[in-house]
C-alpha cells in the first residue's frame, strides 16, 4: 500500500536557499537525483501553496533509518539537495510511525492484562478502606492487617505497570525524536489499531521514569503513595479521637 507525507517547506537548517550564481554561458545539466531516491520513494506531486506530496511504497519499520546518500552530497547541486532532503525527511516520518507500529504492537498487547491487575489492585485497596466505615471496633485491627495487604499488592502491581509504561513512553519518544511532535503517532492510535483501548492508561513522558531527582518513585508509584499516605492519616487521626493510646 503505498503511503503519503505531505510538506509545506524546506526542511534545511538554515531554511534558506541560495541564489543561483549567474554564469555568462550555458549553464551545466543537472546532475539526475532519481539515483539517489529512497528505494521505497514513488513519485512527488506538487500542490497549492507550495505543499508537496510524496508517495512511498509501505515501510515496515525494520528498515534503516532514511538519510540522504552521503554521495548525493558531492554530485548535486544545493538545490537538488534541498528538495532530496524534504524526500527524505517525509520518508522519516512515514518509516518513524511504521517503527513504532512494529515495535509497540507486542508491548502493548502484554500491557492490557498489566493495566487490568493494576486497576483490580487500586480498587481493592479502596474497597479495604472504605469498609472501615462499617468495621466495628473490635475488628479494627484485622481490617488494618487487610489493608497493608492491599496496599503492598496495589504497590506491586503499580511497579508492574510502571515497567511496561516506562518501555512504552521510550517507543513514543523515540518516534517523536525522529519526526517532531507535529508528525507525532500517538500510542492510543496504535492500539486502537491493535483492538485496544488505551485511553485511560497512564503512561507519562519519558523523563518522568529516568529524571527522578533524590530518589522519587516513578509516576505512578508516587500517586499511589500520596493515597496510602491520605488514608492512613485519616486512620491515625480517627483512632486519636476515639482515644486509641497506642496510636503512634
Amino acid at each position: 500500500m503505498t503511503r503519503t507525507i505531505a510538506l509545506a517547506h524546506d526542511l534545511d537548517y538554515s531554511g534558506l536557499h541560495a541564489a543561483a550564481p549567474a554564469s555568462p554561458t550555458a549553464p551545466a545539466p543537472l546532475a539526475d537525483t532519481g539515483r539517489y531516491d529512497h528505494p521505497l520513494f514513488q513519485r512527488s506531486e506538487q500542490g497549492r501553496y507550495g505543499v508537496v506530496t510524496y508517495y512511498f511504497a509501505a515501510f515496515t519499520g525494520s528498515e534503516p533509518e532514511p538519510q540522504t546518500p552521503p554521495a548525493a552530497y558531492k554530485a548535486l547541486g544545493r538545490d537538488q539537495i534541498f528538495e532530496l532532503g524534504r524526500q527524505y525527511e517525509a520518508a522519516r516520518i512515514l518509516w518513524s510511525k511504521a517503527r513504532l507500529r512494529r515495535q509497540a504492537a507486542p508491548v502493548l498487547a502484554k500491557a492490557a492484562p498489566v493495566w487490568e491487575a493494576w486497576t483490580a489492585a487500586k480498587a481493592d485497596l479502596e474497597g479495604v478502606y472504605n469498609a472501615f466505615w462499617e468495621t466495628g471496633d473490635g475488628r479494627w485491627r484485622a481490617q488494618l492487617l487487610c489493608l497493608t495487604d492491599a496496599e503492598n499488592a496495589a504497590e506491586a502491581a503499580a511497579g508492574a505497570w510502571e515497567e511496561i509504561g516506562q518501555q512504552l513512553a521510550q517507543l513514543a519518544d523515540d518516534q517523536v525524536a525522529v519526526a517532531g511532535y507535529d508528525d507525532e503517532l500517538l500510542l492510543t492510535t496504535v492500539a486502537t489499531e491493535l483492538g485496544l483501548d488505551a485511553s485511560d492508561w497512564h503512561i507519562d513522558h519519558i523523563d518522568a521514569y529516568t529524571d527522578r531527582s533524590w530518589g522519587r518513585p516513578t509516576p505512578l508509584l508516587e500517586r499511589l503513595a500520596a493515597q496510602i499516605n491520605t488514608q492512613r492519616e485519616r486512620l491515625i487521626e480517627v483512632a486519636r479521637l476515639a482515644g486509641d493510646r497506642e496510636v503512634a
